[in-house]
């Protein structure tokens, strides 16, 4: 496998950026299962590259996309960009109760009742990102380069802080983030949210 370069994004990404959002959205498990390999990606992946690709970039190598960085300045516009131009065509497509697996159902029910960001992790960290690597990319340092390369990004419009989400049981997302500087900010039952300036 030749190595991995980093780019930004564009939209004949997407459906490379989708595997890897449904792939490292249910590590460990059976995707051959019936579930739809697109919804994961409708909710935490389309949209960013859709609304600014600039704040986007993809780590490739010859076997197609394999991880990415996904941005945006200001996570309480950008939902409010969903509402007007993203959801309700999903919500046409994704009725409730139009899909049987579990998993299928949980992310189609975001689609229609999107998650907020809480007002105090908003608050000097307006901004958001995402970021999956396949496990074909990790221990390259190609994690710290996309994030390094977003906080940069962000930096130059103004943008004073980010904030992301993940899950409290993820202990390697958990620790690499620590160690790119983010810092707990708020403990949900199942979010925990960090942030971090966007200065070095």
């Amino acid at each position: 496998m030749g190595q991995p370069i980093i780019r930004a994004a564009c939209l004949a990404d997407l459906p490379g950026v989708y595997r890897v959002c449904f792939s490292e959205g249910f590590p460990g498990e059976d995707l051959d299962d019936g579930r739809s390999p697109d919804l994961l990606g409708h909710v935490y992946a389309g949209p960013y590259v859709v609304a600014d690709p600039d704040l986007c970039a993809v780590v490739v190598d010859p076997g197609g996309v394999a991880g990415y960085v996904l941005g945006t300045p200001d996570a309480v516009a950008f939902a409010a960009w969903e509402e007007r131009a993203w959801w309700p065509p999903l919500r046409q497509q994704y009725p409730i109760g139009s899909v049987t697996h579990h998993s299928d159902a949980e992310v189609v029910a975001l689609i229609h009742a999107p998650g907020v960001v809480p007002p105090e992790v908003y608050a000097g960290h307006p901004a958001q990102l995402h970021i999956d690597l396949l496990e074909r990319t990790r221990g390259t340092g190609v994690g710290r380069v996309l994030i390094e390369g977003l906080l940069g990004r962000l930096r130059a419009r103004g943008v004073p802080g980010v904030h992301l989400p993940v899950a409290p049981g993820n202990t390697h997302a958990i620790g690499f983030y620590r160690h790119l500087g983010f810092v707990d900010a708020l403990a949900a039952p199942d979010t925990l949210w960090m942030t971090r300036p966007t200065s070095p």
